[in-house]
């Protein structure tokens, strides 16, 4: 799998993932000295950067953490490179001084400690050899501050009774927003549905397979639904209680990149 990303400082490297799911502050967040990771927070207490792909949502922190990283570099205890969903001053700044190669526009949730990569700064690409990437759409349908979720039959390949939006596959070079209308109309029967905006890719994660999900938000004037054979259920719900389902992964995170205030 190779996911398209924003080149911050140029190189290539390549090596083992190790993955933060919060942001991350180099001071204090490491030993400067050994490189070990000192906040529990992240998920990977007591891991070493040395020769991994550091990959976390965000820095955070006093400048102070660019020479830290530049530090670390500099003594043979620092990631091979640095893979942001947005990159900070403070990261990037040290990581130009210590020759990191670095990227960002990367949805790191979708990303496993242990995973192979190989990142390129200059071309700006992250590649996942043992990864297999299969790109789909979302559709989140909206009718008065309610959204639609629906529950997948036994019939389906994958997923089979978890709770998830309307999706479906895109084909070859498929226009993504296309699919997501031509998936609504399929699963649920509604046409009239108005287009408000579309979300950055979400990657979610099964086993050795990543979809990168395309999230689309629609409004429709009514909660008339008539489903296919693909979903057994529907329900109309508010965004704050998905987490009482049992849904397809990170369908929390798709519904947020288009519930933005401006939508």
């Amino acid at each position: 799998m190779r996911i398209r990303a924003r080149g911050i400082v140029a190189g290539r490297a390549s090596g083992k993932a190790l993955v933060s799911s919060t942001p991350f502050s180099f001071v204090g967040g490491v030993d400067p000295a050994t490189g070990s990771i000192l906040n529990g927070s992240t998920g990977i207490l007591g891991e070493r950067l040395d020769d991994r792909i550091f990959a976390f949502p965000t820095g955070k922190g006093s400048t102070v953490g660019s020479y830290v990283l530049y530090g670390l570099g500099k003594r043979g205890h620092g990631p091979a490179a640095i893979v942001n969903r947005r990159a900070d001053a403070v990261v990037a700044v040290g990581a130009t001084l210590a020759g990191i190669p670095m990227v960002d526009r990367v949805d790191v949730g979708g990303l496993r400690t242990g995973d192979r990569m190989v990142v390129d700064g200059g071309r700006g690409t992250v590649e996942l050899p043992d990864i297999r990437g299969k790109r789909v759409v979302t559709a989140i349908l909206r009718n008065r501050g309610r959204i639609l979720i629906v529950r997948r039959s036994e019939k389906v390949g994958t997923f089979r009774g978890k709770w998830s939006a309307i999706s479906g596959h895109i084909e070859g070079r498929e226009d993504p927003k296309h699919r997501a209308i031509v998936e609504v109309r399929e699963e649920t029967g509604i046409r009239a549905i108005t287009f408000r905006g579309a979300g950055d890719p979400v990657l979610a994660r099964d086993g050795t397979t990543i979809y990168v999900v395309h999230p689309f938000l629609f409004d429709t004037p009514n909660r008339r639904v008539r489903l296919d054979w693909e979903n057994v259920e529907q329900r109309w719900v508010r965004p704050e209680e998905l987490d009482r389902f049992e849904t397809v992964p990170r369908l929390v995170n798709v519904v947020a990149a288009v519930l933005k205030p401006s939508a």
